[in-house]
């Protein structure tokens, strides 16, 4: 592979089948999982986000799941830090990082770099939320508007975990977020295949989500989040309280909304998650397909793939 290690990247949305295909790629080829999934490194939330269970990482080790207690953060900076730590580790070791989940932020600050933010400072977050409080999102968000319009257009007046990033951003440099993010970092130093995993119909996506989503109700979904909810430290702002399914469980547990409306929430919201992952897909570069019905040409296209860059190299 030159000078270059080699490194997997397998993507998808939702529900694809992304784990049970990196389950046979590590029985067929010396790889090692790294997981992608801003929601896996939270640690008590395991129903809900599909992780892996005991049994499945018994057999397929998974690196950098259930690092942090749902009240921390976690950030793209903090993912790509322990991604290229894990990585280093895993060729050190003469194994194929096999990078596998759908948060596709994560993928492309690991292939492309970051730029130098400031990082996170409480006592001007702390000052945004105030602001908040008192005026409101939608009016910072037109203060955002006047001072970083591109960010502006990106980022939607209810969602204050990236609005109140932008803002922090600026309080704290004085420069916007829009210039910070004109320079990149250092490039991912390995030789990337890439691949994605999606079923060949949207119907048949939208039927794997609501199966998944009854499945994870009947493993005792309700029991965790109440569990998250009982705690009394945690609220309905914190990214680990906003990921999808969460979100819609906790407001059926707070009485806003009813059982089987809350299913109904989940279930779409699933689906709106996989249409944006989706979406991410279509515009990513050197990217080869995989149908999740059929696994086992998934496997060997990959194992082609890595053959013919090792004859080319």
């Amino acid at each position: 592979m030159g000078t270059k290690p080699l490194a997997i990247f397998l993507m998808g949305p939702t529900a694809s089948g992304k784990t049970g295909l990196a389950t046979e790629l590590c029985r067929a080829l010396p790889c090692e999982v790294i997981s992608v999934d801003s929601a896996l490194v939270y640690k008590g939330m395991d129903i809900g986000t599909a992780k892996p269970t005991a049994e499945e990482q018994a057999i397929t080790p998974h690196r950098l799941i259930d690092l942090i207690d749902p009240l921390d953060a976690y950030s793209a900076a903090d993912f790509r830090r322990d991604a290229l730590a894990a990585m280093a580790e895993v060729t050190q070791a003469g194994r194929i990082p096999l990078l596998v989940g759908g948060t596709m932020l994560y993928f492309k600050a690991l292939l492309e770099g970051l730029s130098p933010l400031p990082s996170a400072d409480s006592a001007v977050r702390a000052g945004i939320e105030s602001d908040a409080a008192a005026r409101g999102w939608t009016a910072l968000h037109h203060e955002l508007a006047q001072i970083d319009p591109v960010s502006a257009a990106r980022i939607h007046p209810n969602d204050p975990q990236r609005l109140s990033r932008a803002l922090e951003v600026f309080r704290i440099s004085g420069k916007t977020l829009t210039e910070l993010t004109q320079s990149k970092g250092d490039p991912l130093p390995y030789k990337v295949l890439q691949f994605a995993i999606a079923p060949a119909e949207r119907a048949t996506l939208h039927r794997r989500i609501a199966e998944r989503f009854e499945l994870m109700l009947n493993q005792g979904f309700e029991q965790e989040v109440r569990a998250l909810y009982e705690r009394g430290d945690l609220h309905t702002e914190l990214p680990s309280v906003r990921c999808v399914g969460y979100r819609q469980m906790w407001d059926y547990l707070a009485g806003n909304v009813g059982y089987d409306e809350m299913v109904q929430r989940g279930i779409a919201a699933t689906r709106q998650l996989a249409k944006r992952q989706l979406t991410w897909l279509r515009g990513w570069p050197e990217l080869t397909w995989l149908d999740t019905d059929d696994k086992d040409a998934g496997r060997q296209l990959i194992e082609q793939v890595i053959l013919a860059q090792s004859v080319k190299q």
